[in-house]
């Protein structure tokens, strides 16, 4: 199962340069890298980043995480995909733009 997770360009480049995705100001205030799945990416970009530029969305396979990944409620009760550890640059599948919409959210890829 591929999860997804929307952030600035910027932060994804910072990243690649050190081999590993620490999270967002958020992530590392919660203490976990949140993600989310295909049905819940659209809703956490309208949600989260309405109005922000320049954001990419990684997608990376569940399963190449292991124990460090858990699954816990949120939105709405439903079980949302959370890292607690760093993210390998080498374990993200494809990084793909999410250009803002005429709604001002950004655009999740298919």
């Amino acid at each position: 199962m591929r999860i997804y997770k929307i952030l600035a360009g910027a932060e994804w480049e910072a990243a690649l340069a050190r081999g590993r995705f620490e999270g967002s100001a958020v992530d590392l205030a919660d203490g976990y890298i949140h993600f989310s799945t295909a049905d819940q990416a659209p809703e956490t970009a309208r949600r989260h980043f309405a109005g922000q530029g320049g954001l990419v969305v990684l997608e990376v396979e569940a399963a190449d995480l292991g124990a460090l990944l858990k699954w816990e409620p949120s939105r709405g009760g439903d079980l949302f995909p959370h890292l607690y550890g760093p993210l390998a640059a080498g374990l993200v599948r494809a990084v793909r733009p999410a250009p803002l919409g005429g709604d001002g959210v950004p655009a999740i890829p298919a």
